[in-house]
């Protein structure tokens, strides 16, 4: 007969980390959860017992007493995507210098998907949310609000937020480069454009600035690099002449730029490209590319200290923020 298994060891207590430090467990419940109120030498012999001893804290244990799970829930629509990699940086760093954690869900630029993730999301009782982008279904407005804690959508910019928001005018990107291409005095323009909210305002306002109809491509976000080549062949088929075109993201224009000289074009001499995002391989490229800077780690910072000033109580002066954009002019378009 064979023997049974061994049972696990059972997990360490917060009466094993006190033991093993000699200390009270109130004692050393304090140097966990509350560190100032406790002095150095002790913090550093709970610290070190627990090290010891494994010890795990129950969030949850502590949540229901407090009626705070010290989480904030993050909603992106696909973390791969550069642009967005700074903002996701910043915030994890600056809720986890105030003791929150993020917890990350994509979306997938899926509204459908989006609210069944803000549902999960909400389940877990996070003591606030930060959305990309904002948030469209009236229902999922509604329940936000009634939730009662900080909601912050950021990456966009309206006059009415669910709550607090951080951001920018994708309207006013559009408008501002369409601008940028006329003042060189391009006129047969083209967009090749993911078809998600954002970059579709962007679209917007790109050609209500230009005033007429222009080449246009539009593809599944989130864009790519293959993506961009097929969109470049649309654009050329539409008008073989094209002097600019300007994408939605940077690692579309790239595609786009490939494409291009594939078929034996310069770049800027025969066809100018403006990606959006500045990526940090944007600079680097030959050409390098002129894009829209948009200060994404600001974004991040500013939301999670949103979040944390409202979960301490602290009045929030300017719920909405713009942090506007600017143009990078760099070899694609012949700086």
């Amino acid at each position: 007969m064979k023997n049974p298994p061994p049972m696990p060891n059972k997990a360490a207590t917060l009466h094993d980390v006190a033991r093993e430090a000699g200390v009270s467990a109130i004692t050393a419940s304090r140097a966990l959860s509350n560190p100032g109120v406790v002095s150095d030498a002790t913090i550093e012999r709970v610290r070190n017992a627990v090290a010891k001893t494994g010890y795990i804290p129950n969030l949850l244990a502590g949540g229901l007493k407090s009626k705070r799970s010290m989480t904030v829930a993050g909603l992106v629509p696909v973390i791969s995507v550069p642009q967005f990699l700074p903002t996701i940086r910043s915030l994890t760093e600056t809720l986890d210098a105030q003791g929150y954690q993020l917890i990350l869900g994509q979306s997938g630029y899926d509204h459908s998907r989006e609210e069944k993730l803000l549902n999960t999301m909400i389940s877990r009782r996070p003591d606030g949310i930060v959305i990309t982008g904002l948030v469209h279904s009236r229902a999922a407005r509604q329940q936000l609000q009634r939730l009662g804690i900080p909601i912050v959508e950021m990456w966009d910019l309206s006059d009415r937020p669910v709550d607090m928001m951080v951001g920018f005018s994708h309207l006013k990107v559009g408008s501002a480069i369409a601008g940028y291409f006329l003042a060189k005095g391009w006129q047969r323009l083209g967009i090749a454009t993911g078809d998600d909210h954002r970059a579709m305002m962007r679209h917007d306002g790109f050609c209500a600035a230009v005033g007429h109809p222009v080449a246009t491509a539009i593809v599944p976000a989130p864009s790519s690099l293959e993506m961009g080549r097929k969109a470049m062949a649309d654009l050329l088929a539409q008008d073989p002449k094209l002097q600019a075109v300007y994408c939605s993201s940077d690692g579309f224009a790239q595609g786009v730029v490939i494409e291009a000289q594939s078929r034996g074009l310069r770049v800027p001499q025969d066809v100018a490209v403006c990606g959006f995002g500045d990526a940090d391989f944007a600079a680097h490229l030959r050409p390098s590319l002129t894009t829209v800077q948009v200060d994404g780690a600001e974004i991040g910072r500013r939301a999670a200290q949103l979040i944390v000033d409202r979960c301490a109580g602290r009045a929030i002066e300017h719920p909405v923020v713009d942090l506007g954009f600017r143009i990078v002019e760099r070899e694609s378009t012949g700086a």
